[in-house]
C-alpha cells in the first residue's frame, strides 16, 4: 500500500527502513532517500514506527 503519494513510499520501504533503525519519520525518509513534501503521510509514518517497535505481548496459555 502506498502511504506517501508525494515520494510513492509504501508500507513495505517503511517497514524495512523501521527494521533497519529508522525511529523518526526523517530517518524512514532517508533511508528511501527523499525527503517528506506535503508532510500528509508523517502521521501514518509516525504510526507505524511505534507500532513497529512495540514490543509484542503475549497473554499466557489458559
Amino acid at each position: 500500500m502506498i502511504l506517501c503519494l508525494c515520494n510513492a513510499l509504501s508500507d513495505k520501504q517503511v517497514t524495512e527502513a523501521v527494521e533497519k533503525g529508522a525511529s523518526k519519520p526523517r530517518d524512514v525518509y532517508a533511508h528511501c532517500a527523499c525527503k517528506a513534501q506535503c508532510g500528509t503521510c508523517t502521521r501514518m509514518i509516525l504510526n507505524m514506527i511505534r507500532d513497529l517497535a512495540a514490543p509484542v505481548v503475549q497473554t499466557p496459555a489458559s
